[in-house]
């Protein structure tokens, strides 16, 4: 769309606006955020900020969420499609109109439709489809931007036929592929091209292909027999050993596959996955961990370093076809040692995969103090890998509704000796997206009391926690006991919004501690 103004009132017009559009597009976007109201101006801010800015937006508009749980972001998306005029560089050129979004950058567009996927499920599909139109006249557009838009497109079920890649992408593909002489095969590169046509083709010949595929054979036989008669006796006898050792090959997999079967079930399909899905030297090292866990005697640990060597869907599935869950915990606790003598380290996904299948059908099941040998194993664990342990096992026993005493008690020991400060605030903001219990107000209270380092943004959101939660907890002593500690270890942490804040919370309080929680509070006020 083109707008073409003439004359004095075209000069007029461009002095007037010269301060909002005289620059290439997407640069002092800044100047954009009058625009748009207080809150949205901060998710604008957020999605400009750099490579983070879409974590940094999501993390804005959960704090929006929790102020005002009706907080839409569609006038937000309504302000990024609406028209404005955009610079000219030549007086004689037209003015434009864009929408809003196409004079941004490109690093904020792409932070804004991964912030969209998100948060999607808060957003009407007519304002993601709106939005994606805008996007879409953009005239310089940005392949990154429009890989996202299409991919967003794809994954919100708007389209279903048009690829990812572009035309152009399709084509240079072909032609790398072309050189490397694979087009012509079915399956691979061609599947990606040619679809279902090719599918079709495929299954509509099968006995071409096979015919086809058995005179390649007898031809390659014709030419070794027409070139020489004592090679071809050479030839015959490297096929008949090499037809006999693939016998011996076969017969060696058959008898891996009845094992397996064994062990988990004629009719298990987890049996026939394992089979189906994991390389000859996973099965192989499956019936050694099997049988090194059977064993009483010393154990062989190098089997274990198979485990390196696996991604996190084949550990889960080794886990659950040996019922490592299920282990004795004596026995537990050496295999644990075992996982900690495999070198190198395992990664992160593996490691997370391997604690939550071992530890958290029991930890969650205790119902009584855990032994001596689970807090052993547990604490070896968490010592070596402390953020899977975090996020595959505290968060997900934090987030439990059953959550008991025994569970925290063994989460307070493993904060006591085996979490440094940086950890203990990371457990520590995973309890602000949870609703407290007891169990939970003990853990809190145990993390508190190490007195970890909090940063201001950290102190205030827990402030906020506690100004939430303290009415469920008016009675509670392990809730007066933890606002005690709060005061007394943190209190050049109080600001004077904090202490308004706490101030209200504390009036609610009906516990024999109440008088000791406002002298306390009073004392911030000195520090």
């Amino acid at each position: 769309m083109s707008i073409v103004i003439t004359g004095g009132f075209r000069f007029l017009l461009l002095s007037e606006l010269q301060t909002d559009w005289n620059r290439p597009a997407g640069l002092g976007t800044g100047m954009f955020l009058i625009r748009f109201d207080g809150q949205s101006r901060l998710l604008v801010r957020a999605l400009m900020s750099g490579a983070s800015g879409a974590q940094t937006a999501l993390t804005v508009f959960r704090k929006q969420r929790r102020a005002n749980p009706e907080k839409s972001l569609d006038h937000f998306i309504e302000t990024l499609c609406q028209d404005e005029i955009t610079g000219v560089e030549n007086e004689n050129d037209p003015l434009t109109v864009k929408p809003l979004v196409c004079l941004f950058s490109s690093l904020f567009k792409r932070n804004l439709l991964t912030f969209i996927y998100l948060v999607r499920s808060v957003i009407s599909g007519t304002s993601i489809l709106h939005l994606l139109a805008c996007l879409s006249r953009d005239s310089h557009p940005n392949p990154w931007v429009t890989a996202l838009c299409s991919q967003l497109e794809r994954l919100l079920e708007f389209i279903q036929e048009e690829p990812l890649h572009t035309k152009q992408c399709s084509l240079r593909l072909k032609e790398l592929s072309a050189s490397l002489g694979c087009l012509d095969e079915t399956g691979g590169w061609a599947q990606c091209f040619n679809g279902q046509t090719m599918k079709s083709e495929t299954q509509s010949t099968p006995e071409l292909s096979e015919l086809g595929t058995q005179k390649k054979r007898k031809s390659s036989c014709v030419h070794v027999e027409d070139a020489d008669g004592g090679e071809t006796g050479h030839q015959s006898k490297r096929m008949r050993r090499d037809a006999c050792e693939d016998e011996c090959i076969e017969a060696e997999d058959e008898n891996v596959r009845k094992d397996v079967r064994e062990v988990c079930g004629a009719e298990s399909p987890a049996a026939d996955r394992l089979l189906e899905d994991l390389p000859e030297n996973m099965k192989a090292s499956f019936l050694q961990i099997k049988e090194v866990l059977e064993s009483q005697a010393e154990w062989d640990e190098n089997v274990f370093n198979v485990l390196n060597e696996c991604d996190p869907g084949q550990v889960e599935m080794f886990c659950s076809m040996l019922r490592l869950p299920e282990l004795p915990e004596h026995t537990l606790l050496k295999l644990c040692n075992s996982i900690l003598s495999v070198s190198p380290d395992l990664s992160y996904s593996t490691a997370a995969t391997l604690i939550k299948s071992l530890l958290m059908e029991k930890v969650l099941s205790l119902s009584e103090p855990a032994s001596r040998c689970l807090v052993t194993a547990v604490m070896s664990l968490c010592s070596r890998y402390p953020r899977p342990v975090c996020q595959a096992m505290i968060g997900p026993m934090l987030e439990d509704k059953n959550i008991g005493f025994p569970q925290a008690e063994l989460l307070n020991r493993l904060m006591e000796s085996c979490l440094d400060s940086h950890y203990k605030q990371l457990v520590l903001q995973m309890t602000f997206r949870i609703s407290w219990s007891e169990a939970v107000l003990s853990i809190i209270h145990s993390l508190l009391d190490s007195k970890p380092v909090l940063n201001e943004d950290i102190f205030s959101e827990f402030t906020e926690e506690l100004v939430r939660q303290s009415p469920q907890f008016t009675k509670s002593v392990k809730f007066a006991k933890m606002m005690l500690t709060v005061l007394t270890k943190f209190s050049s942490h109080v600001s004077p919004a904090h202490k308004h804040a706490l101030t209200s919370c504390l009036n609610l309080n009906e516990t024999f501690l109440k008088k000791s929680l406002q002298a306390a509070l009073k004392r911030t006020t000195n520090t």
